[in-house]
C-alpha cells in the first residue's frame, strides 16, 4: 500500500510541475529577457497616432471637446482658437472619458470630471488630472504627436 501512495504522489507532483511550467511558458516572453520592447514599432504612415488628421478645427466647438473613443484622445477648445488635449482614460479607474459639456470632460463610470483647460479635477472621485496629450494644429487640421 505504501508503494501506491508513493507512486500516486509522485503522480501528482509531475503533473503538477508540467502544469506549472507550461504555465510559466506561456506567461514569459519570446526575448527570454521577461520585459517589453524598449522602442516600440514605428507608426505606419497615416496612422492617427503618427500625425495622421484626427479633426478640423472647426469640428471641435468653442467652449466644448470632442472625445475620440478609438485613440483614447480628448481635444478641448477652451478659448476661439486654444486647443489643448488630454488622454480619454480617467485617473480613478481608466474608464473613457464619454462627454464635454459645461466646461468639464466627464467620465461615466463614477462621476469625475476634468476641467477643459487643463484638465484639472474639477469632482471626484478621481484626484489626479488627465494627463496632456501632444497635439498639433495647423491649416485648420488637428493632429496628434
Amino acid at each position: 500500500m505504501n508503494a501506491r501512495l508513493n507512486a500516486r504522489r509522485r503522480t501528482v507532483l509531475a503533473a503538477g510541475a508540467a502544469g506549472a511550467a507550461a504555465l510559466a511558458t506561456g506567461c514569459g516572453s519570446s526575448d527570454g529577457d521577461g520585459g517589453e520592447d524598449a522602442s516600440p514599432a514605428p507608426s505606419p504612415p497615416g496612422d492617427a497616432t503618427g500625425g495622421a488628421e484626427l479633426a478640423r478645427t472647426g469640428d471641435i466647438p468653442v467652449g466644448g471637446g470632442t472625445v475620440f473613443k478609438e485613440q483614447k484622445v480628448v481635444v478641448t477648445q477652451p478659448a476661439e482658437g486654444e486647443f489643448k488635449a488630454f488622454s480619454a482614460v480617467c485617473t480613478h479607474q481608466s474608464c473613457l472619458v464619454s462627454t464635454v459639456s459645461d466646461g468639464t470632460i466627464n467620465c461615466p463610470c463614477h462621476g469625475s470630471r476634468f476641467s477643459i483647460t487643463d484638465a484639472a479635477v474639477e469632482a471626484g472621485p478621481a484626484t489626479r488630472p488627465l494627463p496632456a496629450e501632444q497635439i498639433s494644429v495647423s491649416g485648420g487640421a488637428i493632429r496628434l504627436g
